[in-house]
């Protein structure tokens, strides 16, 4: 059998892949080579970002929550807010407290998770991609609001049904916690397009904002565990278009067939 061409479409964007691709492309001189940087984990840019295409976009986020790595994070968080849970009282006690100090660190915190101001940081980002046309800039502005309408439905939603009451009595409110689970769904959609180096500061700011809820005395540690997990399903969702999906190729070589990993949009 002679050598076939590999179709174009092979384009590998994850070191596994790449490493067992290696040698079928060694066979067949006409192979792409796969990218130089596997932290690359730009999206394609949809034809559309407008309002339409974001009205379409949550219509398509619903259908895609019950995917099976959404359960699974759904489950690690859920196990592990369990876990934490005997020491929740005796956590918040020992950081809440009149430390000065403390609540001048802390303090901005409510204000960087409040819903209201991630989503106008999201509607920012959208706006200057449209302002601009820069279709790459509007379509994660795009995104990061999807990704934080679902994330609050989430968190809502399992709010009422669980009626936890805060630490400080205030409401029936507490679990999951919304300023985590919103920071995270953030973090998490900057990720899926930038990659790990540029979503580095944004998992420390989530991570930031989950601890002052607990020096707040507003949340308990299961709290924003779990918000952070609905947090990062919530970004995950709305970025189906990411490096998600595997798939075995079967292709055909000089002496035979091969199968390719591929892990693609």
């Amino acid at each position: 059998m002679g050598t076939i061409p590999l179709p174009s479409l092979l384009a590998f964007d994850d070191p596994v892949a790449a490493a067992v691709a290696a040698p079928v492309a060694a066979q067949n001189p006409a192979a792409p080579s796969p990218p130089k940087d596997p932290e690359q984990k730009e999206p394609p840019t949809p034809p559309h970002t407008g309002i339409r295409a974001l009205v379409s976009g949550l219509g398509a986020d619903v259908k895609h929550l019950p995917a099976l790595p959404n359960l699974y994070i759904a489950a690690s968080g859920g196990a592990l807010a369990a876990g934490l849970h005997p020491w929740d009282d005796e956590l918040n006690a020992r950081l809440r407290g009149p430390q000065q100090a403390a609540r001048f660190v802390f303090a901005p915190g409510k204000y960087v998770g409040n819903t209201a101001v991630q989503i106008g940081a999201a509607l920012g980002v959208y706006g200057v991609g449209r302002a601009a046309h820069r279709d790459k800039v509007s379509h994660l502005g795009m995104d990061l609001l999807r990704a934080q309408i679902v994330t609050s439905a989430l968190t809502t939603g399992v709010k009422y049904a669980t009626q936890r009451e805060r630490p400080d009595g205030s409401n029936q409110h507490s679990f999951p916690s919304g300023h985590a689970s919103i920071t995270f769904a953030t973090a998490t959609v900057i990720e899926r397009h930038l990659g790990w180096r540029a979503s580095a500061l944004g998992y420390a700011a989530a991570s930031y904002v989950a601890a002052s809820r607990l020096h707040d005395n507003r949340h308990y540690l299961s709290d924003v565990v779990f918000g952070a997990a609905v947090g990062v399903i919530g970004g995950r969702t709305v970025t189906q278009h990411g490096r998600g999906t595997w798939t075995l190729v079967p292709l055909p070589v000089e002496k035979g067939v091969s199968l390719v990993v591929m892990r693609g949009p």
